[in-house]
């Protein structure tokens, strides 16, 4: 993919759309029509908020189904994803992307094939990370040669020091180095993210990352993927080439509250200012 063509900019704020829990999922209604119901009216509205905000790309994933499956999530849940990502694409003409928790790369590029969604974010690229589903294994291999074969041209984002796991690799290594991730693994882009959802990256952690692209001569797009504010955008856009935002964007701050687009549009206007 072309970074910067696809978001119209060469630092864009990516908002997420977090679906309630799906039909199937723990937490969701025990009317399976009622909790797709529910997930579509949030998707629509969301996606809608954060268009009038101004963002440049907005992201959906399986937010509310925890606890995840680590790496095959069901047919239905696929199928839910995908209704869903339709609902956002009939109400923003905003770059798509597709993240299938907890690590279902194949799932999130299938979903993308088939509403043309523009990228996928796949948390663990390469190497392993133990997690609260047990060990996920990275799977580059399968996932870019399935991109080839399903013909579709999605970015694939993956992550570095992935958020809510650790990694398995001895001390001083890590298979998923920005060198493995975006040279051997051939991602699009890579994020780096706190040690969970709406937890801020440390700058020396975010300048860490950049140094390490740049001393492997690399121009893969750095994104930060967690605890972005409006407060903070800025210098963080300052060092990285991007933000995912989800959080920051919500009312009161809540991550599973309803995106409010007058803190989007604040946020927004900050990273303005520095690009």
């Amino acid at each position: 993919m072309e970074f910067e063509a696809t978001f119209g900019t060469d630092a864009p704020v990516i908002g997420m759309v977090h679906l309630p829990p799906l039909p199937g999922a723990p937490k969701a209604p025990d009317d399976g029509a009622a909790a797709m119901r529910d997930a579509l009216d949030r998707a629509a509205a969301d996606a809608r908020a954060l268009d009038r905000g101004g963002v440049d790309g907005i992201m959906v994933e399986n937010f509310g189904d925890a606890p995840f499956y680590p790496d095959d999530a069901p047919k239905h849940v696929v199928a839910s994803v995908t209704r869903a990502a339709t609902e956002i694409a009939g109400e923003t003409d905003l770059p798509l992307g597709i993240n299938v928790l907890r690590n279902d790369a194949e799932a999130a590029l299938s979903v993308a094939a088939a509403v043309d969604a523009d990228y996928v974010r796949v948390n663990v690229h390469t190497g392993s990370r133990v997690t609260d589903q047990g060990v996920v294994q990275g799977k580059a291999h399968e996932t870019i040669r399935l991109r080839d074969r399903l013909g579709v041209d999605a970015g694939v984002f993956a992550d570095t020091d992935v958020k809510h796991s650790a990694p398995l690799s001895a001390e001083g290594h890590s298979a998923e180095s920005f060198a493995d991730t975006a040279e051997r693994g051939l991602a699009d882009a890579v994020i780096a993210s706190g040690r969970g959802t709406g937890e801020a990256l440390d700058p020396e952690a975010l300048e860490a990352v950049v140094d390490d692209r740049d001393a492997h001569g690399l121009d893969t797009p750095v994104l930060v993927g967690s605890g972005v504010r409006a407060d903070t955008v800025a210098d963080v856009l300052g060092v990285a080439d991007g933000a995912i935002v989800g959080t920051a964007l919500k009312e009161g701050g809540e991550t599973t509250a309803p995106v409010d687009a007058d803190r989007v549009a604040e946020l927004v206007a900050r990273a303005d200012e520095v690009r």
